[in-house]
């Protein structure tokens, strides 16, 4: 994250109103508490006075101990935390955060700290209920004495931004892609140059089952366009990979990533169009707009007489109508007279026969083919069946494979 966990706990830190004994307090208003007796009055102060912050620790856990109740017991904690925070020692910041909750469960300050902690940590069901709890407690927050207006919408701000990190940080972990969406979209609101919430939250709406394409797409551009050197590069890579896929090709991606660095959220109309696969039909047009029957394999002849227009699968009967082809396929089922065979890879695949060979003349037991295997043959097709496909071809002969060329024998001179 951009903010550190000290900056967090030092932006959060209250101004603590100085407590009064009782003997100070006459008729001011002032908003400190009041420490009644003397003793525990000097107590307090000469803790949080300390400029050593190892004695400040120790005299605060001093005066916590002999005071338990005291009306400052919440300010000590905030202190306490504050001083243990100084003194790296982050055991003591999470055990003083506790404390702190214990005595007011709202403490914005103290669940901010447990969130980042938990967050450090992996403990990524702790962070998230913890920083969930802390933004709905940061309305509730109050302004510290002397701070103005726009230094607490700003504080407050910083805050948001950082709770809503954790919490949609931690769900995207956990596999809860809606809040994950929800928390990390409200943190890239506050920051929307933070690559470290930018990214997770492309991911947030990428790797959802259903995935958003057109959110997780601009924001995995705009992490694109946020991060520098191999980063940059790999994020990129990811991104067009998934843009791809989705729409189907290359065109328009380069649109997507100039959006990206222009505004902060997908502009008003944004969209990506998703690649709708063609239709049977669709492909049959194709095929036969760019190649002639001629050039055809057996496979695009089954799909165009079988799913094509009435004009289509027209052009390609006609072309191959009573004309003798000579082709190679799988033989499914054998008979001296007819010869069931699969001549697309498809039907090879699921030994199925798309072809009835007649045959045109009986043929003799030592030429019978075996089921299952290939051969090369020749027959005139006279009639199909659209579905399920078959086509009826009479004249039937098999061909001989050619033999190999043999390499030459050297001789010995």
């Amino acid at each position: 994250m951009k903010i550190s966990l000290l900056a967090i706990v030092l932006a959060l830190a209250v101004a603590v109103p100085t407590p009064k004994a009782a003997a100070q307090t006459g008729t001011s208003q002032s908003q400190a508490p009041v420490i009644k007796d003397p003793a525990e009055y000097n107590a307090y102060m000469g803790a949080i006075q300390q400029k050593d912050n190892a004695a400040k620790i120790s005299g605060l856990e001093a005066f916590l101990v002999q005071y338990p109740n005291s009306v400052v017991k919440l300010d000590a904690l905030e202190s306490l935390m504050g001083a243990y925070q100084a003194a790296g020692n982050t055991a003591k910041v999470v055990d003083s955060a506790n404390r702190l909750l214990a005595v007011s469960p709202d403490n914005v300050r103290a669940l901010v700290v447990l969130a980042y902690t938990e967050r450090a940590s992996q403990q990524w069901s702790q962070a998230a209920q913890h920083a969930e709890h802390g933004l709905e407690a940061l309305p509730k927050m109050q302004k510290p004495e002397g701070a103005s207006d726009a230094d607490f919408a700003k504080q407050k701000s910083q805050v948001s931004a950082l709770l809503n990190s954790v919490a949609g940080f931690s769900s995207l972990q956990l596999k809860d892609y809606t809040n994950a969406q929800k928390y990390l979209r409200a943190a890239v609101q506050e920051d929307p140059t933070n690559l470290q919430d930018v990214y997770p939250l492309a991911l947030a709406y990428l790797t959802n089952n259903p995935p958003d394409y057109v959110n997780g797409l601009f924001f995995i551009a705009r992490a694109a366009d946020l991060a520098t050197g191999a980063g940059q590069t790999q994020i990129l890579s990811y991104g067009k990979s998934v843009y791809v896929k989705y729409h189907g090709a290359e065109d328009g991606w380069t649109d997507v990533l100039n959006a990206a660095k222009t505004a902060p959220e997908p502009p008003a109309g944004f969209t990506v169009a998703k690649y709708v696969p063609p239709t049977p039909a669709q492909q049959a047009a194709s095929i036969v707009k760019s190649k002639a029957p001629k050039d055809m394999s057996f496979a695009e002849w089954e799909l165009v007489l079988s799913v094509g227009s009435p004009d289509d699968a027209n052009t390609v009967w006609t072309a191959i109508k009573g004309k003798p082809l000579q082709m190679e396929g799988q033989v499914i089922k054998a008979s001296p007279t007819e010869l069931q065979i699969a001549g697309s890879e498809d039907d090879i695949d699921k030994n199925i026969a798309d072809i009835t060979l007649k045959t045109a003349a009986p043929l003799p037991a030592k030429l019978m083919p075996k089921e299952g295997s290939t051969l090369d043959f020749e027959g005139t097709p006279v009639s199909y069946t659209p579905s399920p496909f078959m086509m009826e071809m009479e004249k039937g002969m098999l061909l001989e494979k050619a033999a190999p060329k043999k390499a030459p024998v050297r001789r010995r001179k």
